[in-house]
């Protein structure tokens, strides 16, 4: 009989001692005294009870009732099953996030619906003085609260007219930003002036160009295009076709220095401040775009995923979710074109109230520093943002600081435990979630490595199913019905979401194909519906989830699947190496790919392939451990800090294409070798074991 089924049983017991109308807390008190105390303590108390009897007769329980406590001694579990461990929590967590749905559904109800935009009003009726945004570096600056909701009315009625005469050319009320880090506050005001206006926002990645930027532009199918005149070049490439588009093109600034595009500054500055009706956004509804946030182009170009003003409203309530008051000052070190930048983070301090400080791009060696020039108690991390500060070299004022919670995604297990002992008992919150996805996981205990935890509340109101999946073909394994196969517990598996009315997939702008490829049906019943994150994770006993790869990174050797992220982890403990990129390469002849790590080798420190390999050798399977090393003076990362693997996994390990220093496995020397020519074209003709 499994533990639930044996709860099940004293419930059931429990219930007929009621109705033979005999006392039931001598089994539920013998059942918490054994989960409390333990067997030994349990038994001698129940025993000195019985012992007791002439004195207690009194209060001793009917024999019926001692009866269910023998049954409940013998046949239930010395210790509380793992799924109630964190019952308390479960409940206290599932009723906090329901109260907030219940609130923000609330809001939407109110015609128009409430949005950040009325967050941005109250919060500069409220505090007009204080600090909303803070700039650091070249751009550095500051407005409060009442001065960016001014300068927004005012971009509000600069473009208001713009639109018009946009939209009767193209019959589309989008507009494009491409800004850099360095103008953040102008550009916000315009998006928060649009956003007056109903009118959602396509931000784009200011670092594309050619081909990768028009494509973004043209798939947000926007009518107007906003850019920084700082990316003069990046937008006269591509301005031929964007006008023959009818696309309307526009420089965030006073002058432009290029013909058939309009600058904004005099509009600017000579609008209004005057307050924006709200009837101006009156057709709006809560699933209505917000705006659109492109997801990295890591696997093709990249595509706008679609945030509507019911998402946008629930992650910016995140930072008071994990206990931000109005009081914190929040540090930004993520671009505004990603979500936890712009969302989570801008929108998410004027939700609460909060200072934002914003740095054009993240510093390792500054990032200290601003915090306590700014008195930052709260701060955001994504990917490897945490390593990296653990990786400058100590300082005596580490802990010297005011920041008390840390929130974010992707922190490794090791980093985390690093990370608070050299920092101080900063709080962290892990999350789990993506642009594009329709749930997402929070570690409200606070479990070091987990990425979420899930419970019986919380799968039956947004449910996800963990299932084997094909390494190659990316997909989920079917059963002889059809339907996907659920992993074990522990098990690594394909994470998929159920699509629901209330936990919608909004999907890509333009065309639906992309969409429908995100989605998958017939997972635990026919007709049922999934969105594909394409992530794999894992779920323990007691309801903790783990990250452990993302299925495009991950790779097949030897008829096993590889987590690049464990290899990682394996490799980076080693004090000479300092960033690590695994991946897997094709090598002609062998079926699936092998590993390969590109590395960078920590401040002086050199390469030692012997150590490499005692270490790979004792920590990794044979499989696992990675056969090619290419040092590199820098790993190439994207905007949101994830390791770019494509151009590595193109160029391989060919030794007339690569520059840097590269290293074969050698088993029978027990190191890593030179790779030199010879052995590259033994590799190839097969005549190299692998």
């Amino acid at each position: 009989m499994g533990v639930w089924l044996k709860l099940i049983f004293l419930l059931l017991l429990l219930l007929l001692l009621v109705g033979l109308r005999q006392p039931p807390w001598p089994a539920a008190m013998a059942l918490a005294l054994r989960w409390i105390l333990g067997d030994p303590t349990c038994f001698v108390m129940v025993g000195l009870a019985f012992l007791a009897k002439p004195w207690m007769g009194s209060w001793m329980p009917h024999w019926l009732s001692m009866v269910a406590v023998a049954l409940t001694l013998a046949l239930l579990p010395p210790q509380l099953p793992p799924g109630l461990r964190w019952l308390h929590k479960d409940v206290a967590y599932t009723v906090k996030m329901l109260s907030c749905a219940l609130k923000i559904r609330q809001l939407f109800n109110k015609q128009p619906p409430e949005t950040f935009v009325d967050a941005l009003e109250r919060q500069a009726r409220a505090r007009p003085d204080q600090l909303a945004l803070v700039c650091t570096g070249p751009g550095a600056g500051s407005i409060t609260n009442s001065q960016l909701n001014d300068r927004a009315c005012q971009a509000a009625w600069a473009l208001e007219a713009m639109l018009k005469d946009a939209k009767s050319q193209k019959d589309r009320d989008i507009v494009a930003l491409l800004a850099l880090p360095s103008k953040n506050i102008p550009a916000l005001t315009v998006f928060l002036g649009l956003a007056k206006l109903g009118c959602p926002v396509a931000w784009i990645n200011p670092h594309g160009r050619g081909m990768p930027l028009l494509h973004s532009v043209l798939s947000s199918e926007a009518s107007v295009l906003i850019v920084d005149p700082d990316l003069q070049e990046n937008l006269e490439e591509i301005l031929p076709k964007l006008l023959a588009e009818n696309i309307c093109c526009f420089y965030l600034g006073h002058s432009s220095p290029t013909p058939g595009v309009q600058s904004l500054g005099a509009a600017l500055d000579a609008a209004p401040c005057d307050p924006v009706p709200a009837n101006l956004r009156a057709k709006i509804h809560w699933r209505s775009p917000a705006l659109f946030i492109y997801t990295s182009g890591t696997t093709g170009l990249p595509k706008p995923a679609i945030i509507s003003h019911e998402r946008a409203l629930y992650m910016s309530k995140l930072a008071s979710f994990c206990g931000a008051t109005a009081d914190d000052v929040v540090y930004v070190v993520l671009p505004m074109y990603h979500v936890s930048g712009l969302v989570l983070g801008v929108l998410g301090c004027i939700e609460l109230g909060a200072t934002c400080v914003l740095a054009p791009k993240f510093s390792a060696s500054r990032f200290w520093a601003d915090c306590r020039q700014h008195r930052v108690t709260v701060i955001q991390y994504v990917g490897e943002v945490l390593r990296y500060l653990c990786n400058v070299p100590s300082q005596p004022e580490d802990k010297k600081h005011t920041v008390h919670l840390a929130m974010g995604n992707g922190l490794r297990e090791d980093v985390w435990e690093t990370f608070q002992q050299r920092f101080g008992p900063i709080q962290i919150w892990e999350f789990y979630g993506s642009t594009e996805g329709n749930m997402g996981l929070m570690n409200y205990v606070g479990r070091c490595g987990a990425v979420g935890k899930t419970n019986c509340f919380l799968r039956m109101l947004s449910p996800f199913e963990l299932v084997q999946f094909d390494m190659e073909m990316a997909e989920p394994l079917r059963d002889k019905q059809g339907l996907c196969i659920p992993v074990r517990p522990g098990e690594a598996g394909l994470l998929l979401t159920k699509v629901l009315k209330s936990q919608p997939f909004l999907g890509y702008r333009g065309s639906q194909e992309q969409s429908k490829r995100k989605l998958v049906t017939d997972v635990r019943r026919i007709g049922d519906l999934y969105y594909n994150t394409g992530d794999v994770l894992s779920l323990d006993s007691e309801g903790f989830l783990y990250f452990r790869d993302r299925l495009g990174d991950t790779f097949r050797w030897k008829g096993e699947n590889v987590s690049t992220r464990e290899v990682e982890g394996v490799l980076l403990s080693l004090d000479f190496l300092q960033e690590v990129n695994v991946y897997g390469v094709p090598v002609p002849g062998c079926e699936g790919k092998v590993g390969m790590a590109a590395v960078k080798l920590a401040s002086g420190h050199s390469f030692d392939g012997q150590k490499l390999y005692q270490h790979v050798h004792s920590w990794l399977p044979a499989y696992a451990t990675p056969h090619f090393i290419r040092i590199q003076n820098s790993l190439e990362v994207t905007s949101t800090f994830k390791l770019v693997k494509l151009q590595l996994v193109r160029e391989g390990f060919d030794v007339g294409v690569i520059a840097d220093p590269l290293y074969i496995l050698d088993n029978r020397n027990q190191t890593f070798q030179t790779l030199t020519p010879d052995t590259y074209k033994a590799v190839c003709e097969g005549k190299w074991k692998l």
